[in-house]
């Protein structure tokens, strides 16, 4: 029988670096006034990115399920910085776009993820954050 060590294996690492880089980011957002958890946060990004994607659009490409997504998008409506409306040509899909609230936060929220970026890329080149990021590609790519 082979021993495994948990603290040794990349994929606890991976995940706990992950806990607590939604941890940070949220703790920032909280201590500069903004109500934004990590989760809208991401729903946010996508749809600064391309806004008016769908509820189910949203759910894949921030890898939540529906129901999550849905919960998201309620509080996120309620705050005034996305609306959801039916989509003209199928009126059983739902659209989301930003408000001009939302799409102002995003001047606001970046600053907060970089500085969190920066500090947990403290002591590393840049060099090394890109051969990081490489490297966490490639094991994304290697699972599918």
């Amino acid at each position: 029988m082979s021993n495994f060590n948990l603290n040794d294996s990349y994929g606890y690492l991976i995940n706990l670096a992950a806990q607590r880089l939604k941890y940070e980011l949220h703790q920032t957002f909280q201590a500069k006034g903004y109500d934004i958890t990590p989760e809208q946060w991401a729903v946010l990004n996508r749809l600064w990115e391309e806004d008016g994607l769908s509820q189910v659009e949203l759910a894949e490409r921030t890898f939540k399920d529906k129901p999550g997504t849905t919960r998201i998008l309620i509080l996120l409506e309620k705050k005034g910085v996305v609306v959801r409306r039916p989509d003209e040509s199928d009126g059983r899909v739902l659209r989301v776009f930003l408000t001009k609230t939302g799409r102002d936060l995003k001047d606001k929220l970046i600053p907060c993820a970089q500085e969190v970026l920066a500090k947990s890329g403290k002591n590393l080149t840049k060099e090394e954050l890109a051969q990081f990021k490489l490297t966490l590609n490639q094991i994304l790519n290697n699972l599918g």
